[in-house]
């Protein structure tokens, strides 16, 4: 070895050894030499028990020279090659494995934790578990459902306007007072420097008080200094007048026990003191969580919280990721980035899509063997877990609010779970009584008005919103007025419904008034339903050969990928009322073939009526009824899911209106095709367990749990509270 190493450098690579009659060969390289025969050293070292020999040729014998030279040559060749493979960037499509394993990967190479990884893989949509590299679909992906985790301001007013003491805290060297003075610029610009004034406890530190003094002055505004044993109320009466208060304090390690000192100090008396967190994000991953701990542990200790944070020192930071990740993590805000030393320049406002998509910019390959989700460890990451899935039930909930009109009143009609009977009985007459609010409901879906195979209850009506999006709380069909055409009176009076979806074709009096005012509706028949074509009379199933064909459009049914086969033929129909039989009227009838949409497999045949003068796109009112038609039997699994003897007291109707609005959610979300609702679908069955063969099954099975977790929460205290 001493000897390659005098020859070829320490960097030298040992390629192969063999025993000989003289001794040991060593067959060597320089690290840097190129892959030829001419290059290779050989050598030979004697056995142990002789004497060291000079160097000298391998061998004397020609042809196992030659032999010996060519096996090197290979070697070398296959070495060259794998050091190429080695160099290749692992990042690509070469990296290969399943998508599960690239997202991972990718999101530990931007420098994330495995946990946080494990998390978000955990809702990967199903139309992304097939992908074979991360392109630009995927990435957008993984950006929404990183960025969505990072809590930032939705404007710098929300915290700027905002009158009150904001405390800065965090570990000695951290940047409490150049960020103290960057807040203050920024509140002087907003609102001048009348109602702003500083206020430091840094009593510690030489020079402390005069660094911020020297801030003071530049900004025009206050300074008052305070010992760190006293509370912040011992300056109110010299602070009159002052909106904004900005406090600097003093750096302390987060293992110091006078932690919760300084924070019950700062509480003292009656005053309220927001405290924001300082986290340097050139500090060690190891570092920032512990202070992220132990601050919030002496806060709750000193009868305060910590939920807003600030990054500093980015400039010093080589990677971002970490100190995100122990943010989103722990469910910290984060209010501003600071970069630098220039006061106010270099701090700006958090903007989470910015920030993350740096990190992702920004990679580093790792190694292939890092990068594979590892099985969560209970017994050392149960309360990571444990947080990880509540910030992810709150981040569905959160959602479907948004997503989904009415979805607060379905939560308030959960939240009558376990109350006395009279009690749920005066709440829900009084929510119902609101049910839908003005502006919501703009079009009915009526259901048929007779009752579910195997129960003894109809399926609710179900309104939409302008936009066509089904309202998630149902009307139940016993608390609406009696006969056809007073409930579409009554539903354009009360909530301007324009649009009407129906299974059968409405009666005499009812479709004489829809022609009058002129509204637009559909009607799902049956094949059997004879009309006039070309002045004769057939069931449509028989003049479903001379329709025109119409396209097709993408659906589901029966929660699978379908597509929908649509033709259309002018016919004549006859209105039948109980008195009499009026005369025909010109409508469309639109048939639909849907069929499976890989085998092409023909599932089932839809009928539809519209009239013929209708102002607007037929399609989406076609689609709508053929995909209400899984309501009931999701209504009905969901009933049958919530027992009385687990769900406690519980009125039928409350019941009802539970199951039907889940049933109504499920529905939508397995239709709906767009991005949002892809990512809130792979959440919402993470959270859930797992996947079925049927989807909306899934989705079902999934929001039931998730309200029956909301619920248990609830009453345990720990979420919202009854409060009246």
């Amino acid at each position: 070895m001493r000897q390659v190493r005098a020859a070829l450098g320490d960097e030298a690579l040992i390629l192969a050894n063999r025993h000989t009659e003289q001794g040991v060969e060593i067959l060597a390289m320089a690290e840097s030499a190129a892959p030829t025969s001419s290059e290779v050293t050989s050598y030979k070292q004697p056995e142990p028990q002789v004497p060291p020999a000079r160097e000298v040729p391998v061998s004397t014998d020609q042809a196992q020279v030659q032999a010996f030279e060519a096996m090197s040559a290979r070697l070398l060749e296959e070495m060259r090659d794998m050091r190429a493979l080695l160099a290749r960037d692992r990042s690509g499509p070469e990296a290969g494995g399943t998508a599960g394993e690239q997202f991972v990967r990718a999101i530990l190479e931007a420098g994330f934790s495995q946990a946080l990884a494990e998390e978000v893989v955990a809702s990967l949509p199903e139309e992304l578990a097939d992908v074979e590299a991360l392109d630009e679909r995927a990435m957008a992906w993984l950006v929404r459902q990183l960025s969505k985790r990072l809590v930032g301001l939705d404007d710098e007013a929300a915290f700027m306007d905002r009158a009150g003491i904001v405390a800065l805290v965090g570990p000695t060297g951290v940047g409490k007072t150049t960020t103290t003075a960057k807040l203050t610029a920024r509140y002087v610009m907003r609102h001048g420097t009348r109602p702003v004034a500083l206020v430091t406890t840094d009593s510690f530190r030489i020079g402390a008080h005069e660094q911020l003094r020297i801030y003071s002055r530049l900004l025009d505004v206050p300074m008052y200094a305070l010992n760190a044993d006293q509370p912040v109320s011992d300056l109110l009466e010299r602070m009159k007048g002052k909106s904004c208060v900005l406090i600097d304090t003093v750096g302390m390690s987060q293992r110091d026990q006078r932690v919760i000192e300084q924070i019950g100090h700062l509480r003292g008396g009656n005053t309220s003191v927001r405290l924001v967190l300082l986290l340097n994000s050139a500090s060690q991953p190891e570092t920032l969580e512990e202070v992220v701990v132990r601050y919030r542990q002496a806060a709750q200790a000193a009868g305060g919280e910590i939920s807003d944070c600030i990054i500093t020192k980015l400039d010093e930071a080589g990677r971002l990721a970490p100190v995100l990740d122990i943010i989103m993590r722990h469910g910290l805000r984060l209010l501003f980035v600071s970069h630098g030393q220039r006061v106010p320049e270099d701090m700006a406002l958090a903007e989470p899509v910015s920030l993350i998509e740096q990190c992702l910019a920004n990679r580093v390959p790792l190694a292939r063997a890092t990068t594979s989700p590892t099985p969560p460890d209970n017994s050392s990451r149960g309360a990571g877990n444990l947080l990880g899935q509540g910030r992810r039930l709150a981040t569905v909930l959160l959602a479907l609010r948004e997503r989904l009109p009415a979805f607060d009143g379905l939560e308030a009609v959960w939240n009558l779970l376990g109350l006395p009977a009279s009690v749920q009985q005066q709440r829900f007459d009084a929510l119902l009584a609101d049910h839908p609010r003005a502006g919501q409901a703009h079009g009915m879906l009526w259901s048929e008005r007779r009752r579910v195979p195997g129960e003894h209850w109809a399926m609710p009506d179900v309104a939409l919103n302008a936009e066509g999006t089904w309202l998630a709380l149902p009307l139940l069909q016993h608390r609406q007025v009696a006969g056809q055409q007073a409930r579409l009176e009554s539903a354009l009076q009360h909530h301007d419904a324009g649009v009407h979806l129906m299974n059968g074709l409405p009666d005499a009096e009812a479709g004489d008034w829809l022609e009058r005012q002129g509204l637009s509706w559909c009607s799902q028949v049956r094949g059997s339903l004879r009309v006039a074509h070309a002045g004769e009379r057939h069931s449509l199933a028989a003049l479903e050969s001379m329709a025109e064909a119409a396209g097709q459009v993408r659906c589901r049914f029966r929660g699978a990928p379908a597509r929908l086969m649509l033709a259309a033929l002018p016919v004549e129909v006859n209105f039948k009322g109980s008195r009499r039989e009026r005369s025909g009227f010109d409508a469309q009838a639109w048939f639909g073939e849907v069929r499976d949409a890989e085998s092409g497999k023909a599932l089932a045949r839809r009928y539809w009526i519209v009239p013929a003068g209708l102002s607007r796109d037929p399609e989406p009112l076609l689609l709508a009824l053929l995909q209400a038609d899984v309501l009931p039997q999701l209504a009905r699994r969901a009933w049958q899911r919530l027992e009385p003897t687990e769900a406690g007291d519980l009125r039928g109707d409350v019941r009802l209106l539970m199951a039907s609005g889940l049933a109504t959610v499920a529905a939508h979300l397995d239709f709906a095709e767009d991005e949002a609702a892809m990512d809130l679908r792979a959440e919402l069955l993470g959270l859930g367990g797992g996947r079925r063969r049927r989807r909306d099954v899934a989705l079902l099975e999934s929001l039931l749990q998730l309200f029956l977790v909301r619920d248990a929460i609830r009453h345990l205290g720990l979420g919202e509270r009854e409060t009246g």
